[in-house]
């Protein structure tokens, strides 16, 4: 399926809990309400990739990269 305009969010773990517990879990519940709205306009999830990125010197936070197309 093509589509015609294409969307990137990132959505990180917190960085409080990656700091002071080594490791944070992803706001499941914010990524499911920010979905919902984007399909709601009528955007469609393409792709998603989950990576890890550096948070400032000595910690890294996993972080969704999610494609929406419309």
């Amino acid at each position: 399926m093509a589509f015609s305009q294409y969307k990137v969010m990132a959505i990180s773990e917190g960085a409080l809990g990656t700091i002071f517990l080594g490791a944070s879990g992803f706001p499941l519940k914010k990524m499911e309400t920010v979905l919902n709205e984007q399909a709601a306009e009528g955007w469609q999830l393409v792709f998603q990739v989950v990576e890890s990125r550096r948070l400032w010197l000595f910690w890294a936070r996993e972080t969704v990269i999610v494609t929406l197309g419309k």
